[in-house]
């Protein structure tokens, strides 16, 4: 089979061109760089083909889904940090880039996944959230709500083209994926809390730490994405990909510095100096993993130590 990976030197997409490659699919990785790094193929030492190229490139784009089984649509501009600095740059790249890879995806009837976020659900105080749940999203002077909309009219595009087309596209909304090759460079917290930890640095939160969020284990989330695609009774759905313990910022930074073995100390900063204009955060975020447990028998196998552990041993190599 060949696979089409967008955004495959990405995080979570050089894990899953790992897993083709190792499976004997020829893979196909189109990337611009913007945020993934092609040192992650070097990790894996990635045989496959590498195109490097902006997703918003229609002709780039068609010449690849054209030539491809599966299309993963990973590309996307992410992290709170990288949204609320290129902000416009961002919103392009995750609106125009996934018109222009759905259409692609739909013009040659191929098989498509999209990875989504659980950010689409934005400030909803229902918990755990499911898959039908309303969107609640602050105001649009917020900035970091971009994101949030963006990826919604990618998921609205996507369910268009598939009542209109047939489209073949299942949707995935990941929350908190974790692990191996991931940094801290874009907000994400636990590579940032553990490379502090590690370097006996401070682990610093942000705001005063009692949000709370779940977290999910790169290999649990590929496991899932991989089977979803495998059958055809997920195509039109969404579904979420998450963990099971909730845990908050401050007693995540305490796990963090207990499973190290670090002498950090924590320290706080409030939110206005990490991000002083248009910013906002949301106490929980929990997802029900009850539909994907029943589509496919899927569930998390590894817990947050397990987590921990693995981002750890990148920093420490």
């Amino acid at each position: 089979m060949k696979v089409l990976i967008t955004g495959g030197c990405g995080f979570i997409g050089s894990h899953l061109a790992q897993h083709y490659e190792k499976i004997g699919d020829t893979v196909t990785i189109v990337d611009n760089l913007s945020t993934g790094s092609s040192e992650n193929l070097k990790d894996i030492d990635f045989k496959g083909n590498y195109k490097k190229g902006d997703i918003r490139d229609n002709q780039l784009i068609e010449e690849l889904v054209e030539d491809a089984d599966l299309v993963l649509h990973m590309a996307a501009a992410l992290g709170v940090d990288n949204i609320m600095k290129s902000t416009m740059e961002s919103i392009s790249t995750n609106i125009v880039g996934s018109e222009v890879v759905l259409k692609a995806a739909s013009k040659f009837k191929k098989r498509i996944l999209i990875a989504s976020t659980s950010e689409i659900y934005g400030k909803n105080p229902k918990q755990p959230l499911s898959e039908e749940d309303d969107r609640v999203v602050g105001t649009p002077q917020n900035i970091r709500w971009s994101y949030s909309d963006a990826k919604a009219i990618e998921e609205a595009m996507a369910r268009s083209l598939n009542l209109e087309n047939g489209l073949a596209v299942t949707t995935v909304r990941l929350f908190n994926t974790v692990g191996p090759r991931q940094t801290g460079k874009y907000g994400m917290v636990i590579p940032r809390f553990v490379e502090s930890a590690v370097n006996g640095k401070d682990v610093v939160v942000y705001g005063e730490g009692n949000q709370s969020r779940v977290f999910c284990h790169v290999a649990d989330a590929v496991s899932a994405i991989t089977k979803l695609v495998e059958r055809n009774y997920t195509i039109g759905e969404v579904y979420n990909i998450g963990g099971t313990q909730e845990i908050s910022i401050n007693e995540l930074a305490i796990k963090v510095i207990e499973e190290t073995n670090s002498n950090s100390q924590i320290t706080h900063v409030p939110y206005k100096d990490i991000h002083p204009i248009g910013f906002e955060d949301m106490q929980r975020r929990v997802p029900n993993i009850e539909k994907i447990k029943n589509a496919i028998q899927w569930a998390p196998m590894k817990n947050l130590s397990d987590i921990i552990e693995d981002v750890a041993k990148t920093f420490r190599s």
